[in-house]
């Protein structure tokens, strides 16, 4: 369930499909220490006081592949970092060359513990497998709050993940929280099928809104941006009219919003000490 209907970023021709990931792609095959099912983060963990999410850029669907493999193999022949650490997990751009990196932390001085000790190394190995990879965009959130179930809770795996990246003009904690719960009434009068979760992250800068919202598949999440024409339409059909849509045109239009990017992605990986 993305934040609101805002289209993605248009997808690279050659790029994996998100919804159906082939046997030998990661996250399938993938077994091992620390590894959890599904390439599934557990979204309702307790403990988590702080996430980083970030971007690595690599250029062709070969090399995200070929990342994600070197992540897997650099991490699991090492002891499990710091206790501060609870998971981290790698998703696979729909454009065919980003990678997600989608981490949840009891604090910021457990991450900064990382990034004293281990982190360079960790890196310069996969490095070494994937040269030249671009890491972009690191920003840090509090969780707030979402719908549906946590990875330990209902039946239904992810095939896809969206996540809807938002700014503001300016630092307003208020602000952060009216606009996720805005979204949230929206999602609650207009249910998307095909949706299993989304969880809301507030930007520790007090100026953005991390969407990480979970889908049966890449077809349903499209299915659903579909009706943004239905939204817009002014018309005796009940499009463009009603509770429904007053509340999506409140969350695309609310006050400092500067931009909001929808991106789509294959799950990958996902590590965790209690796997």
């Amino acid at each position: 369930m993305t934040a609101h209907r805002t289209h993605p970023q248009t997808p690279s021709p050659h790029a994996p499909s998100p919804h159906e990931p082939g046997p030998h792609e990661p996250g399938r095959h993938l077994v091992g220490p620390y590894v959890r099912p599904h390439a599934r983060p557990d979204l309702a963990r307790p403990g988590v006081g702080l996430v980083k999410a970030s971007t690595w850029r690599v250029g062709t669907p070969e090399r995200q592949r070929a990342a994600v493999d070197a992540i897997a193999r650099t991490w699991q022949k090492r002891p499990w970092p710091t206790e501060g650490l609870l998971s981290y997990t790698v998703h696979i751009g729909e454009d065919g060359d980003t990678l997600l990196h989608y981490s949840q932390w009891r604090s910021e001085e457990d991450y900064q513990e990382l990034v004293r000790t281990e982190r360079a190394e960790r890196n310069a190995e996969i490095d070494a497998a994937v040269p030249g990879i671009e890491r972009v965009a690191l920003h840090s959130y509090e969780p707030y709050r979402g719908t549906g179930p946590g990875a330990e809770g209902g039946a239904r795996v992810p095939g896809c993940v969206v996540t809807v990246d938002v700014e503001f003009d300016g630092p307003d904690p208020a602000r952060q929280r009216a606009w996720a719960d805005a979204v949230l009434a929206a999602l609650a009068g207009d249910p998307a099928p095909g949706g299993i979760s989304a969880r809301f992250h507030l930007g520790l800068d007090g100026t953005r809104v991390l969407n990480y919202a979970e889908w049966e598949s890449a077809g349903a999440h499209t299915a659903w941006e579909s009706g943004d024409a239905d939204l817009e339409a002014p018309d005796a059909t009940g499009g463009g009219t009603g509770a429904p849509a007053a509340r999506w045109r409140a969350v695309r239009t609310y006050p400092g919003l500067v931009r909001s990017t929808v991106r789509r992605y294959a799950p990958g990986l996902s590590l965790a000490p209690d796997a």
